[in-house]
């Protein structure tokens, strides 16, 4: 099976990423550091909820900056269940007493936050497929500034797609994009002459006409925005009966999608559901380092 970790660049850019957030734990004096001294001490990382395990990357990272050793007990992806209700080892450090406590907060909090990610995405998924939904799950790109990379790596971990990375990998027209420039038929000329064929077009739909008028644009992927789950249905339905054998687009649902109505949704003429609900505002899961008292 592929690695995750080989999506992350080889030339390391995402590497500086972690050294700024170190940096920016210990701008100036690390007392604590001063405190406990470097004598050769190991730590037990623990994690302490039921969740998916993601970030390994990056925290492995933390820890190599720190110049410690690291030895993970699970791979990246997968699902940890605690064992009566206790928490699970998820890995061993080794090292210097004040690196283990300089690594320790920067990568519990991506540990956290990816794990958090990743949980939601896959808990999203599979309640996608219970209900016989083959299609796309995808999150969206209301993440969080200087954060992407990390959220969208984790949405993938966790089964999810990552729909379209940033403003150069996909156009979308929104609403705003139709009113500046008068119509969606034109809007989709504009964005033709200069993106060429190699990147696809989407357009966000409030109504079938404004679909239908999409469609015969040449858009590629159609949004159908805040459609109530009957009506999405009823449209999508429409939408690829009449244009059958005549043009070829993807339907994608987006809106106010989470776990908890995503079921109402659902239906086999909608080729993507996106939603913001797997990595904004998620939950976090709970993770802890700990000093070994023996070792």
């Amino acid at each position: 099976m592929a690695s995750f970790q080989n999506l992350l660049p080889a030339n390391g850019a995402w590497k500086q990423d972690v050294t700024s957030w170190l940096q920016e734990d210990v701008p100036s004096f690390d007392f604590g550091g001063f405190v406990v001294g470097s004598d050769a001490k190991s730590a037990t990382l623990w994690m302490k909820e039921v969740g998916v395990l993601s970030g390994v990357p990056f925290a492995q990272e933390v820890f190599d900056q720190c110049k410690l050793e690291v030895k993970w007990n699970y791979t990246e992806g997968s699902e940890v269940n605690l064992q009566n209700g206790e928490k699970i080892s998820i890995a061993k450090v080794r090292g210097e007493a004040r690196n283990i406590l300089l690594a320790e907060r920067t990568a519990l909090n991506l540990l956290s936050r990816c794990s958090g990610i990743a949980t939601a995405s896959r808990n999203l998924i599979k309640v996608a497929r219970e209900v016989g939904y083959k299609g796309i799950i995808a999150g969206t790109r209301k993440t969080t500034p200087g954060l992407r990379r990390l959220e969208k790596y984790s949405m993938l971990v966790g089964g999810c797609d990552t729909h379209r990375y940033d403003l150069s990998s996909m156009v979308m027209l929104k609403d705003n994009h139709i009113w500046s420039t008068g119509s969606i038929t034109r809007a989709v000329k504009d964005a033709r002459s200069v993106c060429g064929f190699a990147i696809k077009i989407e357009v966000e739909c409030q109504s079938e006409e404004e679909a239908d008028e999409a469609i015969m644009a040449g858009a590629d992927v159609i949004m159908l925005d805040n459609f109530s789950g009957e009506s999405l249905q009823t449209a999508a339905q429409s939408l690829k009966q009449k244009w059958k054998g005549e043009k070829q687009f993807l339907l994608e649902c987006s809106g106010g999608l989470k776990l908890s109505n995503i079921r109402e949704y659902l239906c086999h003429d909608i080729d993507i559901y996106s939603t913001s609900s797997i990595h904004q505002g998620t939950d976090v899961i709970d993770f802890s380092l700990k000093i070994d008292v023996d070792h």
